[in-house]
């Protein structure tokens, strides 16, 4: 029964369409089963190299743990077990001596490079005289890039000479007749390969022991840099107490000496100079809590209380004039633009200069405090009308007030100037720059 030609627009019969129908679902069951056929052997072909390279991983895992002398032990100890079981008999003495010289010196490439690799050409050279071939001979090359990976330049250029003249007279005795250039070219780039490996990990090396010692100066200039910290805010925060207890202290023993001598003429003076050393007191443990309020996070005291400057120098000045030294303040231009580390600094130095002299001096004796203010600086003069005290002798230490002035005024680029006046009388003076000066932390 012959079939007709069907063109594309006719429609077919019915036994033609179901014969179509069958063809096409033939056709697909034939390639489900060539795939799934393609398919079964990659599949195991992949699940065999998984189980493959699992034994392999966990032994690179298990040598990482192991001592490198473990390590350096196991070729020689391959290539002594290749040469026992390959060569005859009548061979095997020799042979094994051989090997045996070529490969037991790696077992100390790491500690002596240059010594091992002396001696492993050394045999290599007497094996060349005796004309034996052994696979042991890739002992020269792992000794030659342990001199690469742990000598210097010169050690590796010489080594790598000698590993090239090896191989050129190997090539000479034991290339096939005529064909020489191909095994000495792959056995030059071998060697190669050995040195370029080996220089590089020494480079590696020494990148990594850079930046370990790097980080680890690092590190010791962070501590270093927080010891000093430590130190100056330490310094600074012994500085602040030795003014607030110093100044306080001096005025309350000035009071009460005053309330002790007026308690009986004039009760009403002596209650004036209680209360006033009662303020003081308080005026005391305020600046305590706020300078030591600063090393405590949950202290509110240090932001209750501002930190004093030169609107609060009036207060002090007629704190001194209670306590019996009449002082007067002068201060010239506004000082709203001055930062308040520089402020505090000014209140400090007026406060001590104003404390040694209620402390040296006799009764009488009047102070004048003159502030200048400037867009550039601040200037500070405290002077007073007493006799010069006598100077002290070597052995005595003078305290911590004028060194302690002499550091916040150095910490604002000035210079402190304390001493007798001409006239008669005791100055402080110095000029605190708010410029690159102003920065430093008072």
């Amino acid at each position: 029964m012959t079939e007709e030609a069907v063109e594309p627009g006719d429609v077919l019969p019915v036994r033609h369409r179901d014969g179509v129908r069958d063809q096409l679902r033939d056709g697909l069951r034939g390639a489900v089963r060539s795939a799934r056929t393609a398919v079964r052997p990659a599949r195991c072909t992949a699940t065999a190299a998984v189980r493959a390279v699992r034994p392999v991983t966990a032994t690179g895992r298990l040598g990482s743990r192991l001592p490198p002398v473990v390590g350096d032990s196991l070729v020689p100890a391959l290539l002594l077990l290749n040469v026992l079981t390959t060569r005859a008999p009548h061979e095997l003495p020799a042979a094994a001596t051989l090997t045996a010289a070529l490969v037991l010196p790696l077992v100390r490439r790491r500690r002596a490079p240059l010594t091992v690799f002396g001696v492993v050409a050394a045999a290599a050279f007497v094996q060349w005289l005796m004309d034996v071939q052994l696979p042991a001979d890739v002992a020269l090359l792992v000794a030659l890039y342990t001199v690469a990976a742990r000598s210097d330049r010169r050690g590796t250029l010489v080594a790598g000479a000698v590993t090239e003249a090896g191989a050129l007279l190997a090539c000479l005795r034991w290339a096939p007749d005529g064909a020489f250039l191909t095994p000495f070219v792959a056995v030059t780039a071998t060697v190669v390969a050995a040195a370029v490996l080996g220089v590089n990990v020494r480079t590696t090396r020494a990148y990594l022991a850079a930046l370990k010692e790097r980080a680890a100066r690092l590190e010791q200039q962070q501590e270093q840099q927080a010891r000093l910290a430590v130190a100056e805010e330490r310094t600074r925060i012994t500085r602040e107490m030795h003014d607030i207890v110093t100044h306080n202290l001096s005025v309350m023993v000035a009071l009460t000496d005053a309330a002790v001598y007026a308690q009986h003429r004039s009760p009403d003076k002596a209650t004036a100079a209680m209360l006033q050393i009662s303020e003081t007191g308080r005026q005391a443990l305020t600046d305590m809590r706020r300078t030591l309020g600063i090393l405590r996070t949950d202290e509110p005291d240090a932001e209750r209380h501002p930190l004093p400057g030169i609107a609060q120098l009036e207060s002090l000045v007629d704190q001194m004039c209670a306590a019996g030294l009449p002082a007067s303040l002068d201060v010239h231009g506004g000082h709203g633009h001055i930062p308040a580390t520089a402020q505090l600094t000014v209140y400090r130095l007026v406060q001590e200069a104003l404390t040694n002299t209620l402390k040296h001096t006799p009764a009488g004796t009047d102070a004048t405090v003159r502030i200048r203010c400037s867009a550039e600086a601040v200037t500070v003069d405290v002077t007073d009308s007493g006799p010069c005290p006598p100077p002290l002798p070597a052995a005595v230490p003078s305290g911590h007030g004028i060194p302690g002035m002499r550091e916040r005024s150095a910490a604002y680029g000035g210079t402190l100037q304390a001493g007798p006046l001409p006239g008669g009388g005791w100055g402080v003076r110095t000029r605190l720059l708010l410029g690159s000066g102003g920065a430093v932390s008072a």
